[in-house]
């Protein structure tokens, strides 16, 4: 216990700030997108494919926008000021979640909302990795993950509370996810200090051939791999519409993302720590093997047992292979290119999650539900085999 709170004295106080700026964001965004997608169904009378649609080009649309502002981020030699800019734009996004009348206010919403979410994202991570010293590296984006993730279940919990306050008033909810979008702005602008750089003696573009070519096979991999587990790993949103399929009021639908995320934020710290000490290999294929486990029993059932531990193991997965990935990330990105490194991840990933979750769509609406989660089943096991085959020099 003792080594435990060694380490996280250990960790700069600038990553604490940044993890509690994630905090505040997700407390924001989780208010809305816990209820959006039954908003959208049971209100806005939109068909479960066209949320999955919406839902893939949203997150897709952060994911690509990353490239470009990890890449400018290099360039500039600066990554605060873009993450000031894409909270500030989460932030003002907010509003028009309450004022929404039709999908096309929910499509202008959340493509905004994921502009601003793709523009401080690279940026995030790589001023993470500039402050973290190499060997807390997994420990400081283990720490900002999970507090990252104690805001996704702090936000559903505020959501149930004000619904069953509010008598399903499911605007006045998205109203209120406005404060804390403020605050973490003003939090993330007077909290975190970037570390001064060298001068480099002149600028080059971070996207160039000669640039690109210095991104090793080992890092592509990690691209690769991470890519297949999007695709096996679609929108919350079908978590969401699983149980209120299985007969979950509309108040306590966000339960479904508490549940997950209690799990996520509880066990993303430990196991970000234990990447700095055993092969990343190995706990990404448990994280595999755990999302295999937790679609077969969302596949399975809709309500009771085997429906609530399908969520907590697909949290637990979460929290296995998310900081994990990013740290394998910077583990295997010249310095100077984090920002490039990280875009080009998020933009396969990017791809991959527009594809999943559409897919996802499509398979509920004219197979069932069963279907879609056996398709994650089956995209997990592909990316658990490449994992096992892959060449030793690319791990």
């Amino acid at each position: 216990m003792s080594a435990r709170f060694a380490t996280l004295r250990q960790i700069p106080s600038s990553i604490w700030v940044l993890g509690f700026v994630s905090l505040l964001m997700d407390v924001s965004s989780e208010l809305i997108h816990s209820l959006l997608p039954v908003f959208m169904v049971t209100t806005l009378s939109i068909s479960v494919f066209t949320v999955g649609l919406i839902e893939g080009a949203a997150e897709a649309t952060a994911l690509i926008v990353k490239v470009f502002s990890g890449a400018l981020s290099d360039y500039w030699g600066k990554r605060k000021p873009l993450a000031i800019l894409g909270y500030g734009l989460g932030a003002f996004t907010k509003p028009l979640f309450a004022l929404a009348t039709s999908a096309g206010w929910i499509v202008t919403a959340r493509l905004a909302d994921r502009v601003g979410k793709g523009i401080r994202g690279a940026p995030r991570d790589a001023l993470v990795a500039d402050i973290a010293p190499p060997e807390l590296r997994g420990a400081a984006f283990g720490l900002r993950q999970s507090l990252d993730t104690v805001g996704a279940f702090l936000g559903p919990l505020l959501a149930v509370v004000f619904m069953l306050l509010w008598a399903d008033d499911f605007r006045a909810v998205f109203w209120v996810a406005s404060v804390p979008a403020v605050l973490c702005v003003a939090l993330l602008v007077w909290g975190v200090q970037e570390p001064d750089k060298p001068q480099a003696p002149k600028r080059v573009n971070p996207i160039s051939h000669a640039n690109l070519a210095r991104l090793s096979p080992a890092y592509w991999w990690v691209v690769g791999v991470g890519a297949v587990l999007t695709l096996a790993r679609f929108s919350e949103a079908f978590l969401v519409l699983r149980a209120n399929q299985g007969g979950l009021a509309l108040a306590w639908t966000p339960l479904v993302l508490i549940s997950m995320n209690v799990v996520y934020a509880a066990c993303a710290y430990p196991f970000g720590k234990l990447a700095d000490k055993l092969p990343h290999t190995q706990l990404l294929g448990w994280g595999l093997l755990l999302l295999i486990g937790a679609d077969t029993l969302l596949a399975l059932g809709n309500a009771g047992v085997v429906f609530w531990a399908g969520v907590a193991l697909w949290g637990l997965h979460m929290a296995m292979t998310q900081g994990l990935l990013a740290a394998m990330v910077a583990d295997t990105a010249p310095t100077d290119l984090r920002g490039t490194a990280y875009g080009f991840f998020n933009l396969l990933s990017g791809v991959a999650m527009l594809v999943a979750s559409g897919l996802a769509g499509g398979l509920w609406q004219s197979f069932g539900a069963a279907t879609t989660f056996m398709a994650g089943f089956g995209f997990a096991a592909v990316a658990l085999v490449a994992l096992v085959l892959s060449p030793r020099s690319c791990r």
